[in-house]
């Protein structure tokens, strides 16, 4: 090699190392901001929630934290909350950041909307009016049923103490109203006979819990009452957690169709960013692998194969819905439980 090209050769490698140590300074100004970036991304949503759900968001939640660290590699926590249902939506009224509700009504979410929480379309942003599940309301009696319960109408009968939340203040409770008021309308009966039959079941209460969850520990616990009304997806629960052969299920000849809605709180993501996991999270209610988990737990999945699959889980009842039966949820928020309503009213004369 000349002289010539030896310093040529020596020129270009210089180049070369010094263009490879501009690099090498660059990748870390380059990937701070995008170190920073994921850093600042959202990792934890609060999923407020009603009672009856708890056990269901258990299994829900680590299995959507799974499939989405699958998905985009990043590690999530959902955190929960639950209670009675409209007494949670004041909470968060009051200034509980949840990221999503997940109810058991849709009153409370309209509640939430006409606080300019979330969107007044929120029914519009996830199938089947957002609601991803349904249940419906059974009875829960004692082992051999020493009561004799059979359908709706027994529950008005003296000598049999029924057990109930609270209507005004908890969905569970709310549904239980609407099936005995429905009952008596989807057979032909009149508002009058309604609001009589109700009264007759509300007056063999002797006490409203504020809660399904606590109405569950008053009649399995406490040992109040003949005959506990709750969601057909709690009694397979109750069964597992008291002891089996202790309670029968009874189920009655006509029913209400409770749907559960969900929605992302927009007010609350938009603050805290977390508006894009958010609708992650719900949208996994609708997967196959979320369908799977809700017919685990005895809700009614909205996927029609998957409630095929596990159609033995669900009572033959005939349903009657909110909206076809009763005028909707407006109507009955009004009509019922606003104060000074037919409830209200029930309980002032019971009094």
């Amino acid at each position: 090699m000349t002289h010539k090209n030896a310093q040529k050769t020596a020129l270009l490698s210089a180049v070369t190392r010094r263009r490879a140590l501009m690099l090498a300074a660059a990748v870390p100004l380059l990937g701070a901001p995008v170190l920073a970036l994921a850093q600042q991304q959202p990792t934890t949503l609060l999923n407020v929630s009603y009672d009856v759900a708890r056990e269901l968001y258990k299994q829900i939640n680590p299995a959507f934290v799974a499939a989405y660290k699958a998905k985009t590699g990043q590690t999530i926590t959902v955190n929960q909350s639950h209670g009675g249902s409209s007494k949670q939506i004041g909470s968060v009224i009051g200034g509980l950041e949840a990221d999503v509700v997940t109810m058991n009504q849709a009153t409370d979410v309209d509640t939430l909307a006409e606080k300019g929480l979330t969107g007044a379309d929120w029914r519009s942003k996830f199938p089947n009016g957002a609601a991803p599940y349904s249940s419906t309301m059974l009875f829960l009696v004692r082992k051999g049923n020493p009561k004799g319960i059979k359908d709706w109408a027994d529950l008005a009968r003296g000598g049999v103490a029924v057990i109930i939340p609270n209507p005004k203040v908890t969905g569970n409770g709310r549904y239980g109203y609407l099936a005995a008021w429905g009952s008596v309308i989807a057979k032909g009966g009149t508002e009058a006979q309604a609001k009589d039959f109700v009264a007759k079941v509300l007056a063999n209460v002797p006490v409203l819990d504020g809660g399904g969850r606590g109405a569950t520990t008053t009649f399995t616990q406490r040992g109040i009452g003949d005959v506990l009304l709750t969601f057909e997806s709690e009694a397979e629960l109750i069964e597992n957690e008291f002891g089996k052969g202790q309670f029968e299920v009874v189920y009655p000849s006509i029913s209400i169709e409770a749907d559960a809605p969900v929605a992302v709180v927009d007010k609350v993501a938009a603050k805290k960013g977390t508006a894009a996991l958010a609708k992650a999270y719900l949208d996994f209610l609708w997967t196959p692998e979320g369908q799977e988990i809700i017919a685990a737990n005895n809700f009614r999945p909205r996927d029609p194969a998957v409630f095929k699959k596990n159609a033995q889980r669900f009572a033959p009842i005939k349903l009657f819905t909110v909206d076809q039966t009763l005028g909707g949820w407006a109507k009955i928020g009004k009509t019922h439980f606003a104060d000074g309503g037919t409830y209200d009213q029930i309980m002032a004369a019971k009094r």
